[in-house]
């Protein structure tokens, strides 16, 4: 009798596959129409992660002279809103493409569209409107916001979309994710501005620290599962990582992380190196969450249960907005770096 595997996630038409589907298209029409889970394949509960757009702001506003929030704020709402819609078509396509390997996970098989409670047909036509709709608004705003937020529409594609789907492939998995890091900063820049690029050390920076949180969230899922064949079943990716090799790469990304927030700390704001000994202690306190017992860090929209973590990250990003927009003059004579053309709010004296 066929199964499905791995190595064809589309694969529904023949043997256990069919006969899947065929059940899940009978209790879906026993059901009839559950509205609800067609909200929650489209993961509103994930559109926190766009907060993230607003560090893009922040320094849209530190290196603008002049900047006005309240002339941009139309625009930064309907960015905001648009990112989401995107970032929703994404995981539409994501719910879609991985059923039939979420059906080997202990949690994720009762998810909607493995449990039967949705119509394929349907959530396609979900995950095109939202995209059409998320790309509609985004051009409203201007064609920088536009191109990334298509840009952001694309990755999901090459994450999740046969031949290519980089989430089977080792290290790729976690690198293309990561993409949308970066491309949530630049979101969040090109909603207030369109005049210029965010710096490409502070991009960077980004980027690897969102390979370190995706590398982590492996790492959990890996030790949450806790056997090699049921995880290899789930994801491909599994049959090559083991723990020490997600354990390596995620120091490695949170490495690469710090180094070009050196770089940007150095050439644009020497202030936030004050934060250096915090942002160290951030990465360790995360590594704490992804060792416990079925950890938080496998799943990012739960996160918040971890109090301890979110205080943490809430003092982290508070000090980071205050120390953005103020000079300490004795800590350029300290360290011999000549000061930022950039300009400060205020400063210390």
């Amino acid at each position: 009798m066929n199964t499905v595997t791995a190595e064809d996630p589309t694969d529904l038409t023949t043997g256990d596959g069919a006969l899947q589907q065929q059940a899940s298209s009978v209790r879906t029409q026993a059901a009839g129409f559950d509205w609800k889970a067609y909200v929650q394949i489209a993961r509103p509960d994930h559109w926190f992660k766009n907060v993230f757009m607003l560090i893009g702001v922040v320094l849209a506003m530190f290196c603008q002279e002049g900047f006005s929030l309240s002339a941009n704020l139309g625009n930064l709402v309907v960015g905001f809103i648009a990112t989401c819609i995107v970032a929703s078509s994404n995981y539409v396509i994501n719910e879609i493409l991985d059923a039939p390997l979420d059906r080997h996970h202990p949690v994720k098989r009762n998810r909607p569209i493995p449990s039967g409670r949705v119509s394929l047909p349907l959530a396609y036509v979900e995950w095109f409107l939202l995209g059409v709709l998320g790309l509609g608004l985004a051009a409203t705003v201007n064609l920088p916001f536009l191109a990334t937020a298509a840009a952001l529409l694309v990755m999901g594609l090459v994450y999740n979309v046969p031949p290519v789907r980089t989430k089977q492939l080792p290290y790729l998995d976690v690198l293309s994710e990561s993409v949308n890091n970066p491309l949530r900063l630049m979101l969040g820049w090109f909603a207030v501005t369109s005049q210029a690029v965010p710096p490409v050390s502070l991009v960077l920076s980004y980027f690897l620290i969102g390979a370190f949180f995706m590398a982590t969230k492996r790492f959990a899922e890996y030790r949450s599962i806790g056997d090699k064949a049921t995880a290899s079943a789930y994801r491909s990716s599994f049959r090559f990582y083991d723990e020490n090799r997600l354990l390596v790469s995620m120091f490695t990304y949170a490495c690469g992380s710090a180094l070009f927030l050196g770089v940007f700390i150095i050439r644009y704001h020497l202030e936030l190196i004050l934060l250096v000994p915090l942002i160290a202690v951030f990465f360790g306190y995360y590594l704490h969450v992804a060792l416990k017992k079925d950890s938080a860090a496998q799943n990012p929209e739960r996160l918040y249960r971890e109090r301890g973590l979110m205080i943490y990250l809430a003092l982290c990003l508070g000090l980071f907005l205050l120390v953005m927009f103020v000079e300490i003059p004795w800590l350029y004579d300290l360290f011999n770096v000549t000061p930022s053309k950039a300009p400060a709010l205020w400063r210390f004296s």
